[in-house]
């Protein structure tokens, strides 16, 4: 099914579009795995809907989701979080793009100056320069509500955590030299880890689960494949949502020069 190759997907899965996508909210996720009750135990590539913030299987409540949106590449196969579903639970989500935030030079300089004044931050959207769909690599985690009776629609938690690697200092591909970012490093010091489509099919597969073989996937993209530009503050605040939260604009807006 397109561009994944998904073969299993649930209607009633399907998530309206989303401009302002925050931790705790669902998510689409391609991963594979079994069918449920299916006599074919054969691992199918499916469209599945999760929650953004991981919970591990052995935490006493989801309320940990919120504080495991990212893993990082360096320690995701040591931590105890991760590491499990790192070697058996792996997953791409599919995006048009991600929001990053830099703080004005000035407002930086205030705030590391100890001014009680909150840093106006200016968000940026990253996107692939060639326009196509980004894939970011994903863990999955399955958590048992044990409050609840097991065939309660809510008795089980699916939940998702995006890897994160260090951000790239080459030039973006819309660099061009003037006072704005012209790497990702220069906006924020970290990155979700994009996927490219030569290593979808390695890192979704579920019988790969020896470290040593998986660890090399971690491996940033090859550079200049992503493009930033300067989007509309409103961004910042999560109950705005629309397509107008991606408009391009010429330059940051006033008060929050790069």
């Amino acid at each position: 099914m397109g561009l994944f190759e998904v073969e299993k997907w649930e209607p009633e899965e399907a998530l309206a579009p989303d401009w302002n996508i925050a931790p705790t909210k669902n998510v689409h996720a391609v991963l594979e795995r079994p069918l449920k009750d299916a006599e074919d135990r054969r691992p199918v590539r499916q469209l599945r809907r999760l929650t953004w913030g991981l919970v591990p299987s052995w935490a006493k409540s989801p309320d940990v989701g919120v504080k495991m949106i990212n893993a990082r590449a360096e320690t995701v196969h040591e931590k105890p979080s991760f590491r499990r579903p790192f070697a058996a639970r792996r997953c791409l989500l599919p995006g048009d793009g991600y929001y990053e935030w830099v703080t004005a030079a000035a407002e930086r300089q205030l705030e590391e100056q100890g001014k009680k004044k909150r840093p106006r931050k200016q968000p940026y959207f990253v996107t692939p320069a060639d326009g196509q769909v980004m894939a970011l690599a994903g863990l999955y985690e399955f958590w048992r509500d044990r409050t609840l009776p097991d065939d309660h629609p809510q008795a089980w938690w699916v939940t998702c955590t995006v890897v994160t690697t260090e951000a790239e200092t080459t030039p973006l591909a819309n660099a061009d030299g003037g006072e704005g970012p012209q790497t990702l490093a220069d906006i924020h010091p970290r990155m979700p880890l994009v996927m490219t489509p030569d290593k979808w099919d390695a890192w979704l597969d579920p019988a790969r689960t020896d470290v040593a073989d998986l660890l090399p996937l971690l491996a940033p993209p090859p550079a200049g494949l992503m493009r930033a530009y300067p989007v509309p503050t409103e961004v910042s605040n999560v109950r705005n949502n629309g397509p107008e939260l991606v408009k391009e604009l010429a330059a940051p807006e006033a008060g929050t020069l790069f």
